[in-house]
């Protein structure tokens, strides 16, 4: 089975780096390369870059050039406080994108770039906890005041990319699974991590590396 990992954020790519270091990094048209054998599942990953722009783009890139019989993005996420603990990692299920405003006519943004992940191919029970939800996703961290929004919409957490990956990977019938780890909580006042990108870092090293500790495992589900 020939598997891509993409990885987006800065932060999360480094902590990839520093996970493993004997990596042998190569150049994309997107960012860094490389390839890495764990638990015996070859992969190849990717550092695709944050941000919808650049994950659309990457994930593009990657169907078209590497084929890939699954798409797998690893990360973290901001969680809703009251809704998700930090530490959990979500299963995402469905995905919609926030931050594009249109005030000309009554296109209904949200649906339209909603996407629904096929996880049928994934049976049960799962080999890790997980909390299998919606996540939002905006190039933007999460605005305090759009919290009690976003939960209505059924969003549990949010990030930048997920949105971008599932809406991509739908129009080309592309295998996808999203694990994003939360590293920080997010209320209708405040974000825990805002003003301190050195708690966000810190902790995205743990998420990561919990995330391919357990990664072989999901792997062993296909």
């Amino acid at each position: 089975m020939k598997t891509v990992v993409m990885i987006s954020a800065i932060a999360e790519w480094k902590a990839v780096k520093k996970i493993f270091p004997e990596l042998v990094i190569e150049a994309s048209p997107y960012g860094d390369t490389a390839k890495l054998t764990l638990n015996g599942f070859d992969l190849t990953l990717y550092h695709s870059g944050w941000g919808k722009i650049a994950s659309a783009g990457a994930i593009q890139y990657v169907i078209d050039h590497d084929q890939p019989d699954l798409i797998v993005n690893l990360g973290t996420c901001g969680g809703f406080e009251g809704l998700v603990d930090l530490g959990d990692i979500v299963l995402v299920e469905r995905t919609f994108i926030y931050d594009i405003v249109e005030l000309m006519g009554d296109l209904n943004i949200v649906e339209y770039y909603a996407s629904t992940l096929n996880l049928s191919w994934l049976p049960e029970p799962y080999p890790h906890p997980v909390r299998r939800g919606i996540l939002a996703s905006a190039d933007s961290d999460l605005p305090p005041d759009k919290i009690s929004y976003l939960k209505s919409q059924g969003a549990i957490a949010g990030d930048w990319e997920s949105g971008a990956f599932a809406w991509v990977a739908n129009k080309n019938a592309a295998r996808l699974l999203i694990l994003r780890g939360v590293s920080d909580l997010v209320n209708e006042e405040a974000g825990e991590a805002y003003d301190n990108l050195a708690l966000f870092e810190e902790r995205t090293i743990d998420v990561m590396r919990k995330l391919f500790t357990q990664l072989p495992d999901w792997l062993g589900c296909v």
